[in-house]
């Protein structure tokens, strides 16, 4: 398995990125200091999803940030992502393990403490944790679990976290004070004026924590 950070975890969004493309807003955000990118969109398809994949793997190669594909197996296979991420209604992790091999990264959606408890460590290298608030990025989410319930989460996880859900840079220090090893963003650096000084401000914040 390829090693990783999930301290400051990009979840593009392609309605955000308008301003500044998926590309150019992930190669701002690897230069403030993101650790890890997430490539989601529903709405393009696995075609759409390779395109711009490959376009990110190209951008990113000489960075040593890995690339994590939300959902769609085919198209993290085509473009070659560093892993898969999957929610509670998609692939399950044990066949996207299957299919990828233990070279890649597989997260996992964790939105409540039975599914925590059953997550496999031999399968899942992370989980995400949420959503801690509401968010319009992801409207279809389960309810808000707040600071609480994703330390509660974590503990019974007992892998790797990333919370994800509505989090801002005034977030983070809840956040790894809960025990997650990372925070994930989508508005608060997808569509912003300053990419890179958005990344940059949180990345700061989590350096202040160490």
């Amino acid at each position: 398995m390829k090693s990783f950070d999930l301290s400051l975890y990009l979840v593009l969004d392609p309605d955000l990125c308008r301003t500044h493309s998926m590309v150019e807003t992930t190669m701002a955000a690897i230069a403030g200091g993101a650790t890890i990118v997430q490539l989601r969109d529903k709405k393009a398809g696995t075609e759409g999803l390779i395109r711009i994949g490959r376009e990110l793997i190209e951008a990113m190669a000489a960075t040593g940030v890995p690339l994590i594909v939300n959902d769609d197996i085919e198209a993290a296979i085509a473009i070659g992502a560093d892993g898969l991420h999957v929610g509670q209604d998609d692939l399950p992790s044990q066949m996207a393990r299957e299919r990828l091999g233990r070279d890649k990264i597989i997260g996992l959606s964790i939105e409540d403490e039975t599914v925590a408890r059953k997550v496999d460590p031999g399968i899942v290298d992370y989980v995400g944790i949420g959503p801690v608030f509401a968010t319009s990025t992801k409207p279809d989410h389960k309810p808000a679990i707040g600071f609480d319930g994703l330390a509660d989460l974590v503990k019974i996880a007992g892998l790797p976290s990333v919370a994800i859900g509505g989090l801002k840079k005034n977030h983070v220090e809840p956040v790894f004070g809960a025990g997650a090893n990372g925070i994930a963003v989508v508005s608060a650096i997808c569509g912003q004026p300053d990419p890179e000084g958005a990344t940059r401000a949180i990345a700061d914040a989590i350096a202040a924590l160490k």
